[in-house]
């Protein structure tokens, strides 16, 4: 595959769909997507098993439309190799989270979370397993129309990345947040801790990789709540 700025950990037999025309996304399509990343956010908020798969679809159906149903561009098999990279990645979300979120409390920015105890049962956790693939994509979409606009302009795809990550990092942080004091929390903890699943994703092209890093971090999370731990 031609050099056209990679990073040194990416693996290059893979690119991002649609940020070079590969395939085409006309600007009808992005339009769409704003109204269904909106739908889509507010059946992540259901707690049903069906409200779940209604969020994953409705994102995913239409991205693979425009990739002419051509799922290997976003999806693989994960590799065993791939698995323990979203296992170390949660690991890694957690000692960062942990951290971050002790300096925002000494400081006085704390939030109480955005799950309650009481809403969280193995039904909710079922749920997750497809409402979060939506997130992912909630996050992929952006990312992809932000590349397409930055590379078109620049020419530069290591800057449209790093340009592209940090604007989704920022509107994922909102997705948490119902004040300025939690949306100071989010952009810290969930903004700039997606990192580690753009790193997953970045690295792979496989969304599956940042989207078990995701369900690990959130079931665990769950877990702890839902026990009180």
């Amino acid at each position: 595959m031609e050099n056209i700025g990679w990073f040194n950990f990416e693996k290059k037999d893979l690119d991002f769909p649609f940020y070079r025309k590969n395939p085409h996304v006309p600007k009808w399509g992005w339009i769409v997507f704003v109204p269904l990343i909106l739908l889509g956010f507010l059946f992540t908020a259901g707690e049903s098993v069906l409200s779940g798969i209604i969020s994953c679809l409705i994102l995913v159906v239409p991205v693979l439309y425009f990739l002419k149903w051509d799922y290997k561009a976003i999806f693989q098999k994960p590799t065993l190799r791939e698995v323990g990279l979203a296992v170390a990645l949660f690991v890694g979300y957690m000692i960062y989270a942990t951290v971050v979120s002790a300096a925002l409390g000494y400081v006085g920015i704390t939030t109480d979370g955005t799950v309650e105890q009481s809403s969280i049962n193995l039904m909710y956790i079922l749920a997750s397993v497809f409402s979060l693939m939506g997130e992912e994509f909630m996050k992929l979409i952006p990312f992809l129309f932000f590349m397409r606009v930055i590379f078109k302009y620049t020419n530069n795809r290591k800057l449209a990345i790093v340009v592209s990550m940090i604007l989704v990092m920022f509107i994922f942080a909102s997705m948490h947040a119902y004040s300025f004091i939690t949306l100071i929390f989010a952009i810290f903890v969930q903004g700039f801790g997606s990192i580690f699943e753009f790193y997953g994703y970045i690295k792979t092209k496989n969304v599956f990789v940042s989207y078990l890093t995701h369900l690990i971090t959130d079931v665990f999370i769950f877990l702890l709540v839902m026990f009180s731990i």
